[in-house]
């Protein structure tokens, strides 16, 4: 199983707003590298959601519910999206400075490729935010 993270701005589209939804189309990604990380996704792999912007921290875990299909706000036809739903809220979210501070992290493209939307997390990377979180049920 492969993990992921995937970054939405709170004024836009919150975890409260995920959970709302239930299952919610994740579209508006026009990034070839975010896409292609979307296309990588499979059914039952799960991904954080980060709130970006003024935050900066991870809130929960989602899960894909649909793998990468058009996306129809896309006029040209280039990019597409995938389903998630809530799984739930970490128990404790995790900063950006705390991501940035553990050495364990510095390989991730969260805090390499700032501005990259959606990106993939290593197992031992998942574990360690997991255990940050205090996420001990969804650590691989």
């Amino acid at each position: 199983m492969a993990y992921w993270l995937m970054k939405s701005e709170p004024g836009s589209w919150s975890w409260d707003d995920q959970v709302r939804a239930g299952v919610e189309p994740w579209n508006g990604v026009r990034n070839h590298q975010a896409a292609a990380s979307m296309k990588a996704m499979r059914l039952g792999e799960l991904a954080f959601f980060y709130h970006s912007v003024n935050e900066k921290r991870i809130v929960g875990i989602v899960e894909v519910a649909r793998e990468y299909y058009p996306d129809p706000t896309d006029e040209t036809g280039r990019f597409g999206m995938v389903d998630v739903k809530a799984v739930h809220p970490l128990s404790r979210p995790v900063t950006l400075a705390e991501i940035k501070a553990d050495p364990r992290l510095q390989h991730l493209a969260l805090i390499r490729q700032s501005r990259l939307s959606v990106m993939p997390i290593d197992d031992e990377a998942w574990a360690v935010l997991c255990g940050l979180g205090d996420e001990e049920e969804h650590s691989p």
